[in-house]
């Protein structure tokens, strides 16, 4: 499942060929994928302007002048991406349509946003911008770990009570938004905290280190691309590359890289995701 960088990543990648641009037509290829498409979706899209995009958790938001909000959900496998434009450095001419290709945005300046889903895990749906936030995929989210309203008094107050472990407290959406497996197990490896302690009975203090070593992480992940592992890609298809820098992640059985460990990788599994630490570094 794409993690908050991976993303930020493509939207950022399609924010130039869909920002202020009119969406001349909207090519509805079947009628759901993981859920129903919402009713007249390709009239409500066709002929409206994208005033532009955001993120919230692991969703991509197109507020359109219309006063509809365009709500993207990647999934496992879905892509966006990206042609008839210049991405990036690169021109990408429009592909032959793809078996998968079910919503294809034809934009005014001549770029095509094509989403592309093997798996039908993603999803799209219409929301009225006003009220958003009470929308069911986002009303229960709790705050962006990158906005300001994530700090250490926060996180500390949301944890003292938790006594699951502190890598499913980390995964809660309703604790902190767009936290994935991935980057979790990276930022508990970079702060020294086994991914089983229960958060109850880590020190403020430690759960208080955790706020800047998850902006670290994640802002070093959204500058190398996100991770592009399995079915990822960005939104001129390339792969991105920080897994090429993973200490823990999918590391198992390989030497511990903090200097003067001798200890290797483990992996357990924690509510059927695997987990990877050092069990020398993180207590």
């Amino acid at each position: 499942m794409p993690e908050l960088p991976e993303v930020e990543t493509v939207k950022a990648g399609i924010a130039p060929a869909m920002e202020g641009q009119v969406i001349a037509q909207a090519d509805i290829n079947r009628p759901d994928l993981r859920w129903p498409f919402p009713e007249n979706m390709s009239a409500r899209l066709t002929g409206k302007r994208v005033l532009g995009l955001r993120r919230r958790s692991k969703y991509i938001l197109a507020d359109l002048d219309s006063g509809e909000t365009l709500l993207i959900h990647l999934g496992m496998s879905g892509r966006m991406l990206v042609s008839g434009v210049k991405v990036g450095e690169f021109h990408h001419p429009h592909p032959v349509p793809a078996k998968h290709d079910h919503v294809v945005l034809h934009m005014e300046n001549g770029a095509r946003i094509t989403f592309n889903d093997a798996r039908r895990f993603g999803a799209m749906d219409l929301l009225d911008t006003a009220t958003q936030e009470d929308h069911w995929l986002i009303r229960d989210i709790g705050p962006e770990p990158l906005g300001n309203a994530f700090d250490e008094t926060y996180l500390v107050e949301r944890l003292k009570r938790k006594n699951s472990p502190i890598k499913s407290a980390l995964l809660d959406q309703g604790i902190v938004a767009g936290l994935g497996n991935i980057y979790v197990c990276e930022v508990l490896f970079r702060t020294g905290i086994h991914p089983a302690r229960k958060a109850s009975q880590i020190s403020a203090k430690r759960i208080a280190s955790l706020v800047p070593v998850i902006r670290e992480v994640l802002s070093e992940a959204i500058a190398a691309g996100g991770s592009s592992l399995r079915d990822y890609r960005q939104s001129d298809g390339e792969l991105g590359y920080f897994q090429h820098v993973f200490q823990v992640y999918d590391q198992e059985g390989k030497l511990c890289v903090t200097d003067g460990c001798k200890k290797t990788i483990q992996r357990i599994v924690q509510s059927g995701r695997s987990s990877f630490f050092c069990p020398q570094c993180q207590r």
